[in-house]
């Protein structure tokens, strides 16, 4: 943990910039109770100091005699409040004007504006939260559905800290067996560290390992699941779209070609956020505009996480599908046959030589017809059978799967020197590797230029 001295005063505005029914400046250090009692006059004639800690006073901003603004003043004496240092929440009427005043006649005593994630960030060096649950805010605040929410609310709650903790206490159990055993080289001793050491290293890699296997369903919950639909034209790509979105989002038409660009929506689908991209219709075509966007078309394949594909399943197999479907063949992809309210044509046998069968649909975009079954194969193929029902710790964030792989990797080699008998020695420096990786999630073993990048991805005021 990276400990510094915190002798300075902060404040931002807290709510987000525009009109609204109420705006937050929020101020926090040293001098956070005796700048808000040199601005704030409460109605009553008493001082904040004299009001229990987390009542609301009503009362006036003034700068000298001019009223600025009736606020409610809410003071949280430290280390109870969220950054663990005394904070002051000034809540003044919504909108530019009051807020914008009120921070600049907080700044004008000796308080500093904020940096982003400043608030959050002391939160974490004062040792309130750790710097997983740190990370966890912003993912409260960015969760684009109920279960990214979910996911995020229980980081943020120590859920992944606890986890790593376990995983750490387990280390360090090990590299006291492995202590003793060097201290106390006696040759019974060194066969019942070797023997112990295998046994409970196997075991600590397989629950590392299991961790590390839900970053691929956790990413999608903080990132969304990248879905592209593509086919030729006119087989009811945008009808498709805009069933899912339960909305007239993208312009349906009998004339092909019509689709010309790339259409970008997010969609909550059963708890999965997915950025749904619709296509132009891929085809040989002399329109330049419409060249472009077969161009985006083809171009999407490659960076897309899910691929529904849609054909006409009231016609035979054309070329230009058959070349479609070569080039989605590996990559995680939904077919749909779709206009299921027309007479079949389509040579399913053949289909099936490209996409597996469970991941074949029949839907009718223009009634409405197979929507359900497309979600429920999409949830399927997201949480990978047991993640779902698994406990709520999910690795959402790229940092704490990479700390984990490397984790993994360590104790393998752990394992290896331990199979091969080698000294102890190479054994502890692989178990020490393990403890520091695993530090890097929750913030024990991290540097402050990497603290200083991941809070500059937060808003001012958080």
């Amino acid at each position: 943990m990276i400990n510094l001295f915190i002798d300075d005063t902060i404040a931002a505005i807290a709510t987000a910039p525009g009109e609204g029914g109420i705006g937050i400046i929020r101020i926090s250090g040293p001098k956070s109770l005796e700048v808000a009692e040199e601005i704030f006059f409460s109605m009553s004639g008493k001082k904040i100091s004299e009001y229990p800690a987390r009542t609301l006073i009503f009362g006036n901003i003034k700068d000298g005699d001019k009223k600025i603004d009736e606020v409610l003043v809410a003071y949280m004496k430290g280390p109870n409040s969220y950054t663990a240092e005394d904070v002051i929440e000034i809540n003044c009427h919504g909108g530019f004007i009051s807020v914008k005043r009120i921070l600049e006649l907080v700044l004008s005593k000796d308080v500093r504006l904020a940096e982003a994630g400043e608030f959050t960030k002391r939160a974490f060096l004062n040792g309130r939260i750790d710097l997983s649950q740190a990370e966890a805010v912003i993912d409260v605040i960015n969760a684009k559905t109920d279960k990214a929410h979910e996911v995020a609310e229980n980081q943020l709650d120590g859920s992944l800290s606890n986890r790593i903790r376990e995983f750490r206490e387990k280390v360090t159990e090990l590299l006291a067996q492995v202590e003793v055993a060097i201290d106390y080289p006696e040759e019974d001793i060194e066969f019942i560290a070797y023997t112990t050491l295998e046994e409970k290293t196997r075991e600590l890699n397989k629950d590392i390992k299991k961790l590390y296997e839900t970053s691929e369903s956790g990413k999608i919950f903080r990132e969304g699941l990248k879905t592209v639909i593509v086919g030729k034209p006119n087989v009811g790509k945008s009808s498709l779209l805009n069933s899912i979105l339960g909305e007239n989002r993208a312009i349906v038409t009998d004339i092909p070609g019509t689709t010309r660009d790339v259409i970008e929506e997010f969609v909550n689908i059963k708890g999965i956020p997915l950025k749904i991209v619709d296509t132009a219709g891929i085809r040989e075509t002399d329109d330049v505009v419409e060249k472009i966007g077969v161009e985006k078309s083809m171009a999407s394949f490659d960076t897309a996480d899910l691929i529904i594909m849609v054909v006409d399943s009231s016609s035979e197999l054309s070329e230009e599908d058959r070349e479609i479907l070569e080039k989605v063949q590996g990559k995680e992809t939904i077919l749909l046959l779709n206009k299921t309210d027309l007479p079949q044509v389509i040579d399913e046998e053949e289909v099936k030589k490209y996409v597996n069968e469970e991941n074949i649909i029949k839907i009718s975009a223009l009634h409405n017809e197979g929507i359900e079954d497309v979600h429920d194969r999409i949830e399927a193929m997201v949480y990978k059978g047991d993640i779902k029902s698994s406990s709520n710790v999910i690795i959402t964030n790229s940092r704490h799967k990479d700390a984990l792989y490397r984790a993994m990797k360590s104790a393998e080699d752990a394992m290896r020197a331990i199979e091969d008998r080698m000294p102890l020695d190479f054994v502890e420096v692989d178990l020490k590797n393990i403890w520091d990786y695993l530090g890097y999630i929750n913030g024990d073993t991290v540097s402050e230029d990497l603290l200083d990048n991941i809070f500059h991805n937060f808003c001012i005021g958080k």
